[in-house]
């Protein structure tokens, strides 16, 4: 039987079916279901739905003489390395991406890469334009160059050698840089450009000509880099123009499409749809936890295989096709029984883990105001529910609860903790939050520095380092001062 504990060590060594259910426990709902379906495809003596009355003959399963097996395959188990089976499941770095999969759910029935039809979407273009031969397998070949951004990132140099070597096309860079024009004039406006820059250009060229797009023309030509750095005051002196005639023109290029590729072309992984794992409601100002419904399947052992179990064990001559069969039944039998029971700890150890993150953060579930998130560690959910810190990361890591105030990634309740000036520990989201509402209320033409930010949030009661208020606002995705300026 399963045991009702996971008091787990990382350092040891585990069985292969204590491996498999802290894989169960990691997968998130719809990964789940996609496990339950296979086991229920691979195992016969798996079946959904209640169970019939009768169950298997227990009596007979211990009075089953299995030292007939000894030609069976034994695992050793003292054999098997953790670190084998869980390379991707380590404790998450709180800083990277996550989404509703887990490290070991395979992706199956990928559909094709988008990019392979929009290089053809470029290709059949190509078929309205006039070429010749050679001109037409140097203008397919630099399709083919094409990437999902809709850029050529190679230098001209690189695809006239490789036109030679593997087309055993020789010509000369400036016919190559002759057809690319030819190229950059199809559609989406701007592919097949060599720089953000040329990109730009290429898509403002297409437009229209007034005195805005025309001057947008200029400052990406001759001053791209002060463009980029948001140097207005500069730009306003070499132009000698106004600040309502640089806005207008900056108010064109922000208009544009800095990666052409970008709709037609995508990632490998199907759009994600996140399903919640849990749900939390406030009923009478108590909160209340539900498991999705989805995460508790009814199954039970198959009828018709314990049927076969008795057939041999009232059957007076055994013979030994008999007995390969009915150890290949007992096999199977096992792995159902072994199957259902760790769903059933799956459920609990699920349950149990997020009703305790739920209470530890009940002021911030109860107001949905993130400045009430408690400080909280891995740790402090292990200990409580005194579980290995490993469970639960791998529950916090991988699944979605839905709240009042949206769907939240679990691990985002987690954060480290630091000292106010009243000695009070507070969480580094509360900070943050405070960061980002500052910055939300700064004048965009004079953004504050994070010296600045750092001496507000110790006047707010925070005494943080001006390195460490950079960091909290890189992990926002929130840049520079200079580069958060408006004119």
């Amino acid at each position: 039987m399963l045991k009702q504990h996971l008091q787990f060590k990382l350092s040891q060594k585990l069985s292969p079916q204590q491996i498999q259910l802290m894989k169960l426990i990691q997968l998130p709902t719809q990964a789940f279901e996609q496990r339950l379906k296979q086991e229920l495809e691979e195992n016969p003596a798996l079946e959904g739905g209640k169970e019939e009355p009768d169950s298997i003959d227990d009596e007979f399963e211990d009075s089953y003489d299995e030292s007939n097996e000894s030609d069976s395959e034994i695992i050793a188990t003292d054999d098997i390395n953790i670190d084998d089976y869980l390379s991707d499941d380590e404790i998450p770095d709180y800083r990277t991406k996550a989404n509703n999969y887990s490290a070991d759910d395979e992706e199956k029935n990928v559909p094709y890469a988008a990019g392979t039809s929009f290089n053809q979407y470029l290709l059949n273009q190509l078929n309205t334009v006039y070429l010749n031969d050679e001109e037409w397998s140097i203008a397919e070949f630099l399709v083919g160059s094409v990437d999902e951004s809709g850029y050529i990132r190679r230098p001209i140099a690189d695809i006239t050698d490789d036109l030679a070597f593997t087309q055993n096309i020789y010509t000369e860079e400036k016919t190559i840089e002759k057809v690319l024009k030819l190229v950059q004039k199809l559609d989406p406006p701007g592919v097949a450009a060599r720089s953000l820059e040329e990109c730009l250009i290429i898509q403002l060229k297409r437009k229209e000509a007034t005195p805005n797009i025309e001057l947008a023309i200029t400052i990406l030509e001759k001053s791209f880099e002060q463009f980029t750095k948001k140097h207005y005051k500069k730009l306003i002196q070499k132009y000698n123009i106004s600040e309502e005639q640089l806005r207008n023109a900056i108010s064109e290029i922000e208009k544009l499409n800095p990666k052409p590729g970008g709709s037609y072309s995508g990632n490998n992984r199907m759009v994600e749809h996140v399903v919640p794992d849990f749900s939390i409601r406030i009923v009478d100002g108590e909160l209340e936890l539900t498991l999705n419904g989805r995460n508790a399947p009814e199954l039970h052992v198959s009828r018709e295989y314990n049927n076969m179990l008795k057939g041999y064990k009232d059957a007076k001559k055994k013979s030994k096709s008999q007995k390969d069969t009915v150890l290949f039944i007992k096999q199977k039998l096992d792995a159902a029984k072994w199957f259902i029971d760790a769903i059933r700890q799956r459920q609990q150890t699920l349950f149990i883990t997020m009703n305790s993150i739920m209470h530890y953060q009940s002021e911030y579930f109860l107001t949905g105001d993130e400045r009430n998130l408690r400080p909280m560690i891995l740790k402090d959910i292990a200990d409580e529910i005194q579980m290995d810190v490993s469970t639960v990361s791998r529950v916090a890591n991988s699944k979605y609860v839905d709240t009042p105030y949206g769907t939240k990634l679990i691990k985002e309740f987690f954060s480290e903790s630091m000292k106010n000036d009243q000695g009070e520990d507070v969480s580094t989201k509360e900070i943050k939050k405070i960061l980002e509402t500052v910055i939300g209320e700064e004048s965009k033409k004079k953004p504050l520095t994070d010296d600045k930010l750092a001496a507000i949030l110790k006047e707010k009661g925070y005494p943080i380092a001006r390195r460490t208020v950079a960091k909290y606002r890189e992990q926002l995705d929130i840049p520079v001062a200079r580069l958060r300026k408006q004119i």
